[in-house]
């Protein structure tokens, strides 16, 4: 027991000298040593000293002393003049939306003071400002941590008009600390703690004018590599383009609730999504509402239907160029290509050229779960949208008739769903196989042509059984026989007989092996003898030399019968 509160006098002790020294250093123009990640800092720093020059009362404003050092005394001004600005925005806007609709961050917090403070600093062009969560912890728990609720803005921004959109970003990560970490002892996966960080700015109306807001810049990262998976997260503004315009459709079509409940839940990622869906009455799940997105970001179509398109004006230009794959104009012709994807990635690949049945098949590895929805287009620009049904072993096969004449394309849009959890960190590819045919008709109506052929064959036979018969009616009148069909036995010693005529001509027609002689006498006598013992020899019959019912039948068959 005494060690025991030994243990809780030490903390307390850390506690108490940490919030003094908080306290002494809010002094406006006092400096303090900060922790940072050198990952974002122009100039690859993991400290430096940064000096307090302004206060609010939810706000303390540090900034790198040695850039501010560096400003003249205008410019300095003018900084000042901005964050003026900002911290109005923050306390007036910013921080009454975002709680509201998503809940409180930290406060007191980890260093007692509900004061926010914004750590601005050079950083690397492209990065807009950071969170770090050890900054929530105390210094014997994570000893790079700055014991405060904070963040971090890039001062090479402050003059952006973007700068408010960065704040409410950021901020938006010290709530979900809160909510997800403090509140429900979990970790939010990071795809989905940036999606809603990425909302915000729209939350808030930051994007309206469009022109110049963080949703065009969004936009423009989104067409440069639209097929960057949504839910691995590898911090590349490849990254912030996807999450951001999933995001959009998302809240869109479902409301900027499933986010906030998402929030609140015990779950996290994809699951959390799913609930909240289910909470608030919604069909759908991650998966469908996925799936409809890579649709509508590439037809963005309300009159195709309201799932296929964005409902924000600022996006209803939206639209992506999908692969082009041009077949031969003429003849038949196949392409097959094989890709790699990762989970909830988009692909676009669109078909032309060609002439006559297209032929679309899928191939993948069992045990994985691809979603396949494919769009028909015609020649008026209209869109069809259809899903490959695939077996078990991620196969599937689809035929588009009239292709290039009433058809003239086909966009097909994989993308593997496999996994449902566990994003952080790099995602393994997978590979998948089209093959694209053009064909003259499709099966169904392969098997049809070959049904009426066969009909037709029947029909032949038919009529030249008819025939046959009026024929052999004529030669029974005339005394004479069909040479088509052995009617009965012939042997040895048969003479002047018709029908031995007829075998001797189906025995020449046999080649000279079997009827050398060839000679056609009517007469069944030794040579005919032997050419019968030829040809039942090469059926396989035993050699007897007798015209029987089995040499008979076997003669029939070759002669159609």
């Amino acid at each position: 027991m005494p060690y025991k509160k030994k243990i809780i006098f030490f903390f307390s002790l850390i506690l108490f000298l940490g919030i003094t020294l908080q306290i002494q250093a809010t002094t406006l123009g006092q400096s303090l040593d900060f922790n940072i990640d050198s990952s974002y800092d122009i100039s690859g720093r993991n400290q430096l000293t940064a000096t307090l020059i302004k206060t609010t009362s939810k706000l303390y404003f540090y900034i790198d002393k040695t850039w501010w050092d560096s400003q003249s005394s205008p410019r300095q001004d003018e900084i000042i003049n901005k964050l003026d600005l900002l911290s109005q925005e923050f306390e007036n806007k910013i921080y009454p939306n975002l709680t509201s609709a998503f809940g409180s961050e930290w406060k007191p917090g980890v260093d007692g003071d509900e004061r926010i403070t914004i750590l601005i600093h050079p950083m690397r062009e492209e990065a807009g400002g950071y969170f770090r969560t050890i900054d929530e912890y105390l210094k014997i728990q994570m000893p790079e941590s700055n014991e405060r609720e904070m963040v971090y803005l890039n001062a090479n921004q402050v003059e952006n008009p973007r700068l408010k959109a960065l704040l409410a970003h950021e901020f938006v990560h010290l709530i979900t600390f809160n909510q997800k970490d403090k509140i429900n002892g979990v970790s939010e996966e990071t795809w989905l703690n940036e999606a809603r960080a990425e909302y915000a700015p729209t939350f808030l109306g930051y994007d309206d004018p469009y022109e110049g807001s963080n949703l065009q810049k969004r936009v423009k990262i989104f067409l440069e590599d639209p097929s960057d998976p949504i839910t691995e997260w590898q911090n590349k503004k490849s990254d912030y383009g996807s999450i951001n315009l999933f995001t959009q459709y998302l809240v869109d079509h479902y409301g900027i609730v499933t986010l906030t409940d998402s929030l609140k839940s015990k779950k996290i990622g994809i699951p959390s999504i799913n609930e909240s869906l289910l909470k608030n009455g919604f069909k759908e799940d991650f998966s469908q509402i996925f799936t409809n997105w890579l649709i509508s970001v590439f037809v963005n179509d309300c009159n195709l239907d309201l799932k296929y398109c964005y409902l924000n004006k600022n996006l209803e230009n939206l639209k992506i160029n999908p692969a082009l794959n041009f077949l031969p104009l003429t003849g038949k012709s196949t392409l097959s290509v094989t890709n790699l994807t990762k989970n909830w990635s988009g692909s676009w690949q669109k078909f032309v050229g060609g002439k006559g049945v297209l032929k679309f098949e899928f191939s993948s590895l069992a045990g994985l779960n691809f979603k396949v929805p494919y769009l028909v287009q015609d020649k008026e620009g209209k869109y069809q949208v259809a899903f490959l049904n695939l077996t078990k072993e991620q196969k599937g096969e689809i035929f588009i008739q009239d292709f290039n004449s009433k058809v003239s394309s086909l966009i097909i849009i994989p993308s593997l769903q496999t996994k449902i959890s566990g994003f952080d960190g790099p995602d393994p590819t997978y590979p998948y196989t089209f093959t694209v045919s053009i064909l003259e008709r499709t099966p169904e109506e392969e098997a049809k042509l070959i049904q009426e052929l066969l009909a037709q064959i029947e029909e032949l036979k038919k009529q030249i059984a008819e025939v046959q018969a009026k024929i052999n009616v004529i030669l029974a009148s005339r005394g004479q026989v069909s040479c088509q069909k052995f009617e009965r036995d012939l042997y040895f010693g048969l003479m002047n007989s018709s029908e031995v005529r007829c075998l001797q001509e189906f025995l020449k027609s046999q080649g000279i092996e079997i009827y050398p002689e060839g000679l056609v006498t009517g007469n069944y006598l030794s040579l005919t003898e032997a050419a019968v013992k030829r040809y039942q020899a090469s059926k396989g019959i035993i050699q007897t030399g007798y015209f029987g019912s089995l040499t008979r039948a076997v003669a029939n068959q070759a002669l159609g019968h």
